[in-house]
């Protein structure tokens, strides 16, 4: 059986780097490692998603569901330091790894759980926006349950904004999400990713 980066516990050999990225305006070091995903840059379709995100006008926290090693949730906490935000992965050694660049960056308003999609997670606060840049190759099901679970997790008028190849599933990403959410919207489509909007 091949090992994919949504393994639990990868047994590749790790093999550690550390290379500057600049996200929201800020300069972050990224340790990262053999067996997570996109471990040589900040992949095209996260810069995306980070680029497009709107912070919602309702208080509450942030998720990244699939943090991997954290540029994600890592640039949303220092561009809103007002803003908890709760970081998850099923990938034990991308959980370390987010851990590490949160310390190596300097954020503190950060709380980094491993989990299963969302089985694992229990917020202290209401939870306003939720952001996941899918396990494409975990499969539809898979997939599928992490909207399943934001929704359930997200306050009234919270959103979730998924980013998604439109080769990938995009249409059918945002075709069960109109089963679940009150308003969808394909808000940037760049390079064939898709970047969704859904509103509770």
């Amino acid at each position: 059986m091949s090992e994919h980066y949504y393994s639990n516990k990868p047994q590749v050999e790790s093999k550690p780097r550390k290379w500057k990225f600049t996200l929201l305006g800020s300069e972050f070091v990224f340790e990262t490692d053999a067996g997570v995903f996109s471990k040589s840059e900040v992949d095209f379709g996260s810069r995306v998603l980070i680029d497009t995100f709107e912070m919602p006008v309702i208080e509450g926290a942030v998720m990244d569901i699939g943090c991997g090693y954290g540029p994600i949730g890592l640039a949303l906490a220092k561009a809103h330091p007002d803003r908890f935000i709760y970081m998850m992965d099923i990938n034990s050694r991308a959980i370390a790894l987010a851990q590490k660049n949160a310390e190596i960056n300097g954020i503190q308003n950060v709380r980094i759980i491993e989990s299963d999609g969302l089985a694992n997670v229990t917020p202290q606060t209401e939870i306003a926006a939720i952001l996941t840049n899918p396990p494409i190759r975990a499969g539809k099901e898979t997939i599928f349950k992490f909207y399943d679970e934001a929704y359930g997790m997200l306050v009234a008028s919270g959103e979730l904004w998924v980013v998604i190849q439109k080769k990938q599933g995009a249409p059918s990403t945002v075709s069960h999400l109109e089963e679940l959410f009150t308003e969808v919207e394909v808000v940037e489509k760049k390079k064939g990713y898709w970047i969704v909007r859904a509103k509770k």
